[in-house]
């Protein structure tokens, strides 16, 4: 018998076109916020797209080892739009696409934070509960 749910053999081939099972990083992006506090919402918008699209032209997405989410809100409701990187913890502040560009190139694929734009820096404690 397989230790696989029914349900997470009928998702593997999605999580695989999607590089779920090999992801490095996570970059978490508040953007189109319903009541945008932080910046403006063409703002969030037009950072959204510009991540998405470095992502994939350096290789990232997919099967690049960074899944890309983006957040109503994040609750750092200043310095916007604001970045979440995990697994490392580090929130971004004033995350336009150029500073986008210095997040991708810097952490994203060296391993490098990015100091001169980090808001706070804490892997999340605690560890796997089993669930």
């Amino acid at each position: 018998m397989s230790s696989e749910s029914p349900q997470r053999e009928d998702l593997q081939p999605l999580l695989d076109r999607l590089g779920i099972p090999g992801t490095r990083r996570h970059i978490f992006l508040c953007c189109e916020a319903t009541k945008p506090k932080c910046c403006a919402a063409e703002v969030s918008a037009a950072s959204w797209e510009h991540l998405k699209k470095r992502l994939k032209e350096r290789g990232l997405a997919e099967q690049g080892g960074v899944q890309r989410t983006r957040a109503n809100c994040l609750r750092l409701c200043t310095q916007g739009p604001v970045a979440v990187v995990y697994p490392e913890g580090t929130w971004y502040g004033q995350c336009t696409p150029e500073v986008l560009d210095q997040i991708v190139e810097r952490h994203l694929v060296h391993g490098e934070i990015v100091a001169e734009h980090v808001i706070h820096s804490e892997p999340l404690r605690g560890g796997a509960t089993g669930a």
